[in-house]
């Protein structure tokens, strides 16, 4: 049997409160600088998916994504 990391699964409530406000932050940045989801991706060099989910909080999305829309 195969073990699961139990956080993707369900993080704890803080971790998860504290990813939904990054991701609603990732947002407000992205829509101040009149970006796409798409337009962001290619800056950073991720899919739109990749993106979407890192605006979403969703905990599976690499920390390397958020960190490099921040900086966009």
């Amino acid at each position: 049997m195969t073990a699961r990391n139990k956080l993707l699964a369900a993080p704890p409530y803080p971790v998860e409160r504290a990813l939904k406000h990054l991701g609603g932050n990732l947002r407000t940045a992205r829509l101040r600088r009149n970006l796409t989801i798409a337009e962001v991706a290619e800056k950073i060099g991720a899919g739109a998916r990749a993106i979407a989910a890192a605006e979403a909080g969703k905990a599976a999305t690499g920390a390397a994504v958020k960190v490099a829309a921040v900086g966009n």
